[in-house]
């Protein structure tokens, strides 16, 4: 006979940086799989395996999980497009692949909307940052000047999150083909 150990299990115990990451790697998975309403505090709390005190914890309210998060996703956005140009043949086009990708496959399209929405949009100053980056690191090198290269930016960046939103929809509504929004879209760009 065997007697089990009446002492509960305790989690394992991680770094604080591990813990942000397991929170909005969570909190990616509920808004690409459920959209930006399901990032509760309850849901993502759930969803990362902890409790909702250890997410007050490392960010102190959902506000800051999605802000956080879209922080997160801008990164990951800046690392590909910088990226794409090492392993790409034609480098602006891979860039603006990268683009279109992340605001329609990875649900960023709809947390920029979301935070937007609810006013949280003014703390994503890391915005600003990310363009200059790409901007210096990227445009600028190959020839671009830094006024149209930002131009460029805001003009590609809007066009993907409007691609992202409602590209699909209005597209299925006028009878058109699925992508054929965002392939309208990068014709545009390519001719820019």
């Amino acid at each position: 006979m065997s007697i089990s150990d009446p002492r509960p299990r305790s989690r394992p115990r991680r770094s604080p940086e591990a813990a942000r990451e397991n929170i909005l790697a969570a909190a990616e998975r509920l808004l690409i799989e459920k959209g930006p309403q399901a990032l509760k505090l309850a849901d993502v709390a759930a969803a990362a395996g902890v409790a909702h005190a250890t997410v007050l914890h490392h960010f102190g309210s959902i506000d800051e999980v999605q802000a956080s998060l879209m922080e997160r996703m801008i990164r990951q956005l800046v690392a590909q497009i910088l990226e794409a140009k090492a392993h790409a043949e034609d480098e602006a086009d891979a860039g603006l692949r990268a683009l279109f990708d992340a605001f329609e496959s990875r649900g960023a399209a709809r947390l920029a909307a979301w935070l937007e929405l609810t006013g949280e949009s003014r703390r994503l100053t890391m915005v600003r940052e990310a363009v200059r980056d790409v901007i210096e690191r990227r445009m600028t090198p190959g020839g671009i000047d830094p006024a149209a290269a930002e131009n460029l930016v805001l003009v590609s960046v809007t066009l993907a999150m409007g691609v992202g939103l409602f590209g699909q929809s209005l597209a299925e509504l006028m009878g058109r083909p699925p992508g054929d929004v965002r392939r309208l879209a990068l014709e545009f760009l390519r001719g820019r």
